[in-house]
């Protein structure tokens, strides 16, 4: 049996059994919110203006956890960091089966969030670990492994979903969150415990004092700083848009769940089929001009989606925003590894992941307080015109705080 096992583990590589890993936790934890989370949370009488601060509470999570998540791979290696998502990922589900209020709800996303919170980061920095050259491509493989599951999720979560009974889709969720662990465990113990090809134990005997300096070197860094928090502005409109579109769909133009979740669907079938593209993309022509185009794309979508009620048309906008997104995430962390030392790539990326819940959580929460308030057009619209302007601020002020330290080509894309 354990020869066996050894057997596939040198068939299959430890990037493609990362990216299993990926593709299935992340149909899990999709599946549990788009569409499900948001009607789920209004069966049971919530209004509109707090929605968003249920839908959010796994996100915030993660502005906690995914730093420190971060370092401590960079400490005591990746695998083990990531094994501990993994049974988040894989118990989180049931648990959904409990809910009766929606303070229950709100406990059983902060658990859930523990699991994303920790996946993003580490995983990204494995990716980080083994590639430099063509490192924006690969993460964009990565990115569209996750993307497999994650546009799976809405059309599988939306069949299962039979009036106000969501028992089959957290059911489908879990089985999705064991498999996950499953392919975890046959993650390969050399090469994913240690950042940069360096060995556990002397990672294990880093001194403190190296770690708090190398934390500074990273905090200073403005253009790196910048780039999560441009990240950050992304995630505000994306959470906005997958809470509030879906029951805008529902309870104003009367689509049923199946069809909300196709939407979504061919929007995370774009970014999929578009990350690995717009990442090799950044690393030829470079990584600004990628992330401040694919931010105007994501407004002009934005002001469009409420003023149309003819289904192709939304589905139209709802892919290009997704291509506008794929643009930039696929850059953003390609560029905060770029700008962050080998040493320090899961502490780099878990700020990336940290600042960018920031954004995610707030859109929702502060989005459903602007719908409450103006309606669904002028929120629409008042989230786009922000995101034009910090693109607009973003691609004339990052590339003049880059650090002269030498970087890899083409990635400050001047």
């Amino acid at each position: 049996m354990e020869s066996g096992r050894r057997v596939l583990t040198r068939r299959i590589s430890p990037f493609v059994t990362l990216c299993l890993m990926g593709g299935l936790a992340i149909l899990s934890s999709t599946m549990a919110k788009n569409p499900a989370l948001p009607l789920f949370i209004r069966s049971m009488g919530v209004p509109q203006a707090t929605v968003g601060f249920i839908a959010a509470a796994s996100t915030v999570v993660g502005i906690i956890v995914s730093i420190p998540a971060g370092v401590l791979s960079d400490l005591i290696g990746r695998r083990k960091i990531l094994l501990l998502s993994m049974f988040v990922f894989a118990s989180a589900p049931f648990l959904y089966l409990l809910v009766q209020t929606p303070g229950h709800l709100v406990l059983v996303r902060i658990y859930h969030g523990l699991a994303t919170a920790i996946l993003g980061p580490v995983a990204m920095a494995t990716v980080a670990d083994f590639f430099d050259a063509r490192r924006g491509e690969r993460m964009g493989w990565y990115s569209s492994a996750t993307m497999v599951g994650r546009f799976l999720a809405p059309t599988i979560g939306g069949l299962l979903i039979f009036g106000e009974n969501f028992r089959w889709v957290y059911l489908a969720d879990g089985v999705a969150g064991l498999l996950a662990l499953l392919a975890a465990l046959s993650l390969p113990r050399m090469g994913l415990n240690s950042s940069a090809g360096q060995d556990p134990g002397a990672e294990l005997r880093r001194s403190w004092n190296t770690v708090r300096a190398d934390l500074g070197v990273l905090f200073r860094n403005m253009a790196l700083l910048a780039t999560s928090l441009i990240e950050a502005a992304q995630y505000f409109a994306f959470g906005f848009v997958e809470v509030f579109l879906p029951i805008y769909l529902n309870e104003q133009l009367r689509l049923a769940a199946w069809q909300i979740g196709l939407l979504f669907t061919a929007q995370i079938v774009v970014v999929a089929l578009s990350k690995p593209f717009t990442g090799r993309l950044s690393d030829r022509i470079g990584r600004i001009p990628l992330i401040t185009g694919g931010l105007f794309l994501c407004a002009i979508t934005m002001v469009l989606m409420p003023l149309t009620g003819i289904y192709p048309i939304l589905m139209a906008l709802i892919a290009v925003f997704g291509l506008g997104m794929a643009a930039v995430t696929a850059s953003t962390s390609a560029f905060v590894a770029d700008l962050s030392r080998a040493t320090t790539h899961g502490a780099a990326l878990g700020t990336l992941s940290s600042i960018m819940d920031v954004g995610h959580s707030m859109g929702p929460m502060v989005g459903g307080l602007m719908v409450a308030a103006l309606g669904y057009q002028s929120a629409f619209g008042y989230i786009a015109v922000g995101l034009l302007v910090v693109a607009a601020l973003y691609g004339w002020r990052v590339p003049r705080a880059v650090p002269t330290m030498p970087v890899r080509p083409g990635a400050v894309g001047r």
